[in-house]
């Protein structure tokens, strides 16, 4: 097949309008042309009122030997590569031991189903509970009917905290080997849209994910695999630097020398343990703020003008950075359009902030997290020095807030003007469990506070609006990525610790739904590989 790229069509074309611009690109004829499928739908918004769809195309035609070599200079018609994925190995008969996957967000379930593809009956431990389950927990926290659950919310549980997100699928990794089409062909065979194969920033939604993440556990059940939830790994059995097995809280010791760590970002207590029992880690940057909210109508008028509204674009989005002064640099992190700030604290008495879009994103507010970031020369000291900035900072949110799970807010026109708000404007938060109206300086450090305030008019020069008075900022965003790394080998295995796989977002290696993914199939195939050789050598 051929690859065309390129392909520019008006926003509303005609259905035919793809084909006649393949005749037209190729100069064949309609006889000539066998089929054609959409690889990659994007759009060209640069022009306001003439938004153009931009189009990838596969081809297949009776002419393709003549068309390459005619069209061998041009740039854009190219090989179809071929993105098949395929199996790197096959669990023997006589294996002797299940490889142990902790965690089962994007990274664990996925390094969990590759496994069970292969053979390897993975044994899957969750400390959280079911998603279903998960759900009811976080709602009813939400909604202040329930108390937090430090084991069952927007972080713990089947899922992951990606479950609670936009459900974004689209990553800046670098991915030669095509791991990414596999990951997003998982979900649409567990019941995602079809449409995220091919449009430029797919995404499912909240809702949709919990059904998707059901399915892909029935999955792994299905080819021998077993999950266990409410099953907290407590420590990790480490002998002569290699490891023999894990012990839950329950006291139950289960061997094995191959162990996924696929914890997420906010194991802090499973990171105190790794680093007591001397693994190594070292502290990484990530990135301090709040989240922002806007009409989604403001936002969709700046991106899209007069065609704002239209169906096939949907919500608009927006990517934004500043360089300050100061040295720091503020970015727009995990926007959400047309969705909710959520509560995503997992420890008592701390406060912290998310965004989440359902599939349909037609929410009143846009919301994005507006964040600095920071180094290890922030925060001195050990390797979890960032872990405790994060505590401090989301315990100063807690208190900030009233001391009962609501989050401090400030409007924007208040905090660029240096008083704290007493009255809500047009922009309604849309954090759950409430908003307490407050003075947001005294909740990040101060190079922060300022940087954030140096971005915003600037940020106001892209998207005209973006400083309105009553936008809302509630704080805090702590949570961006992981504050530390589990650093591993050219193996995927723990640098100082044999048997151990630091994977995902937890061990620094990931940064979103589709790249934890992508970094679980490549553990995954480490781990078989690994089993493989030990086997042969039994």
């Amino acid at each position: 097949m051929l690859r065309l790229t390129e392909i520019k069509l008006p926003l509303d074309h005609p259905e035919d309008a793809l084909q006649n611009a393949i005749l037209k690109k190729l100069q064949i004829t309609p006889a000539e042309l066998i089929n054609y499928s959409i690889f990659k739908r994007s759009y060209d918004a640069r022009k306001k009122g003439n938004i153009a769809l931009v189009y990838i195309l596969d081809v297949e035609t009776t002419k393709e030997a003549d068309l390459l070599n005619r069209l061998k200079k041009d740039p854009h018609v190219m090989i179809t590569p071929d993105m098949s994925y395929r199996l790197v190995a096959q669990a023997p008969s006589n294996l002797a031991i299940r490889p142990i996957v902790i965690g089962t967000g994007p990274c664990g379930m996925f390094a969990g189903l590759m496994l069970a593809q292969m053979g390897f009956r993975p044994l899957i431990l969750e400390r959280g509970k079911p998603v279903r389950d998960r759900t009811v927990d976080t709602f009813a926290f939400w909604k202040k009917k329930e108390a937090l659950n430090p084991e069952s919310n927007v972080q713990f549980g089947e899922g992951g905290a990606g479950t609670f997100s936009d459900g974004k699928l689209y990553s800046q990794v670098k991915d030669p080997q095509h791991y990414g089409r596999k990951v997003l062909t998982e979900f649409v065979n567990a019941g995602a849209s079809p449409e995220i194969l091919y449009i430029n920033k797919p995404h499912i939604g909240t809702f949709k994910l919990v059904g998707i993440v059901q399915s892909i556990r029935a999955k792994i059940e299905a080819l021998g695999g077993e999950i266990r939830f409410q099953s907290r790994v407590t420590d990790i059995d480490i002998e002569k630097g290699k490891v023999q097995g894990v012990t839950l809280a329950s006291g139950e010791y289960i061997a094995s020398n191959h162990v996924v760590l696929a914890v997420g970002h906010s194991a802090r207590d499973t990171f105190q343990m790794l680093f007591d029992r001397g693994v190594y880690i070292e502290a990484k940057p990530f990135s301090i703020g709040f989240r922002v909210e806007h009409p989604q109508t403001l936002i969709d008028s700046c991106r899209f003008g007069d065609q704002a509204g239209h169906k096939t674009l949907g919500a608009a989005d927006y990517k934004l950075v500043h360089h300050c002064k100061n040295g720091r640099s503020v970015y727009s992190f995990c926007m959400c359009p047309g969705g909710l700030v959520v509560a995503a604290a997992s420890e008592p008495g701390r406060v912290v902030t998310n965004g989440m879009s359902q599939y349909s994103r037609n929410e009143r507010n846009a919301n994005s997290a507006i964040v600095v970031g920071i180094t290890p020369d922030d925060y001195p000291g050990h390797a979890l020095a960032g872990i405790a900035l994060q505590r401090r900072l989301e315990e100063g949110a807690f208190a900030l807030g009233g001391g009962t799970y609501d989050a401090p807010g400030q409007l924007v026109g208040d905090f660029l003007n240096h008083r704290p708000s007493t009255a809500l404007g047009v922009v309604k938060p849309s954090y759950a469990p409430g908003v307490h109206l407050t003075d947001l300086s005294q909740s990040l450090p101060e190079y922060a506070i300022a940087a954030i305030r140096e971005a915003i008019p600037a940020f106001n020069k892209q998207i005209k609006g973006f400083a309105m008075d009553d936008a809302m900022l509630t704080g805090v965003e702590t949570r961006t990525s992981s504050p530390i790394r589990i650093k591993r080998n050219e193996d995927y295995q723990s640098i100082n610790t044999v048997g151990l796989y630091p994977a995902g977002e937890g061990a620094g290696y990931a940064g979103g739904i589709l790249s934890a993914g992508i970094d679980g199939i490549k553990v995954a195939e480490a781990v078989a590989l690994s089993m493989l050789r030990i086997n042969c050598q039994v």
